[in-house]
């Protein structure tokens, strides 16, 4: 459905996605769309202007081939500056997980989202820091935390989940039919989701299901009793670098305290100077087994807890919170 046009500062809530296959299982979940709106010749970004729950909101996608740290600030920093009505921005796709002794239970098509522990304010760059001797690396400075709105809602929602209260699956089924072949956020099934040993390393074509990796590597784990996502809230991992590697994702972890739920590239570029959660889909599990058949469903459960979240913050609470633009709260 094609709305009404409105202006640059009707929009308050921003959402950027890093993939195409983030980007329309995005664009899915929107109620209405928005014409266009003219922008200065400067920013470069291509929006989609919709709305959710009286919402108004703006959706843009990293350019094509250009992920990471530095373009995800660039495309935050002029969506800001053309939309400055905007109170946050919801940073919406996929990551690779990170089961461990203290968090066993991540499977791929679960979601992962932000969230501030006594050390870290959600998500911490693990590439951020200088080499000290004895061969390691010491992370410095921490980033900021979501703002209070959304800290607050995602604890409604943590409740709600704990009750059975869940619509994820509910919101992927309405979607469904918008998509065609491959791209469709169907759950692939849970035969695809093997973990394997940190070390063993992927046999076959990089980019195929593991059809030749050897099942006597796996991780035992017991099934679950439905394949409906859990949700995990807590630490994720930022840098400008895929993890690929099982041993390295451990590493990393194991150097920031065994926290870390989830790997991904573009949050660190947004949580210093934006007002943003961080939200993703687990479509792998940063290792050499890494490949996209979970990336279309991890992307709709994703968008589809986006869409949750904001159904339960009413639309004047968003108004009346303060604007953030460049950094500075307003």
């Amino acid at each position: 459905m094609v709305a009404s046009q409105r202006s640059h500062t009707d929009y308050t809530v921003g959402w950027i996605c890093a993939l195409p296959v983030e980007m329309a299982a995005s664009k899915a979940m929107l109620e209405t769309i928005h014409p266009r709106l003219s922008q200065s010749p400067n920013d470069h970004n291509v929006y989609t202007l919709g709305e959710l729950y009286g919402h108004n909101i703006v959706i843009s996608c990293l350019p094509l081939g250009i992920y990471g740290i530095c373009s995800a600030t660039l495309v935050a920093t002029h969506m800001l500056h053309t939309f400055p009505s905007l109170r946050f921005t919801l940073l919406v796709g996929i990551g690779g997980g990170v089961p461990s002794d203290r968090h066993p239970d991540i499977r791929l098509g679960d979601v992962v989202v932000s969230k501030p522990t006594g050390t870290f304010g959600g998500v911490v760059q693990y590439d951020n820091g200088k080499a000290v001797s004895g061969s390691r690396f010491q992370r410095t400075g921490t980033l900021n935390r979501p703002p209070s709105i959304l800290l607050a809602a995602i604890s409604r929602l943590e409740a709600d989940y704990m009750v059975g209260d869940a619509h994820i699956p509910l919101h992927l089924e309405k979607i469904m039919a918008r998509f065609t072949g491959s791209t469709r956020p169907s759950y692939p099934g849970s035969e695809y989701d093997v973990l394997f040993e940190p070390g063993y390393q992927h046999m076959g074509d990089p980019d195929e299901a593991c059809l030749n990796c050897s099942r006597a590597h796996m991780v035992p784990r017991p099934p679950r009793p439905s394949n409906t996502p859990r949700i995990h809230y807590g630490l994720i991992a930022s840098g400008n670098q895929v993890i690929k590697d099982g041993l390295m994702r451990d590493r990393v972890v194991s150097d920031l305290g065994g926290d870390i739920l989830c790997f991904e590239m573009e949050a660190a570029g947004l949580i210093d100077d934006f007002r943003c959660l961080v939200i993703r889909g687990i479509c792998d599990y940063a290792d050499s087994h890494k490949n996209r058949l979970w990336q279309p469903y991890a992307a709709g459960v994703a968008a589809a807890y986006a869409k949750e979240l904001l159904s339960i913050i009413p639309v004047v609470q968003i108004q009346t919170s303060p604007k953030a633009y460049n950094g500075r709260v307003y």
